[in-house]
């Protein structure tokens, strides 16, 4: 007698999103957090006083065409 093998048939990868959801909310709020320091930190909506984190996002902000003159 001879066996016929049975193609194997692949099983669709599940997506955990239950796990995923947490880190995607802090990546997106880390992400915000950046956004906001490079393009609004000085001046008037300043959150600190002196011009460091400024001097520090510099390049940064003219890399990504935000004005800071």
């Amino acid at each position: 007698m001879t066996q016929t093998a049975v193609p194997a048939v692949p099983l669709p990868i599940r997506i955990p999103i239950r796990e995923i959801v947490p880190w995607a909310v802090f990546v997106v709020l880390l992400a915000l957090i950046a956004l906001y320091f490079v393009s609004a930190e000085q001046g008037a909506t300043a959150v600190f006083a002196n011009s460091y984190v400024h001097e520090f996002v510099h390049d940064g902000r003219h890399l990504l065409a935000f004005p800071c003159h």
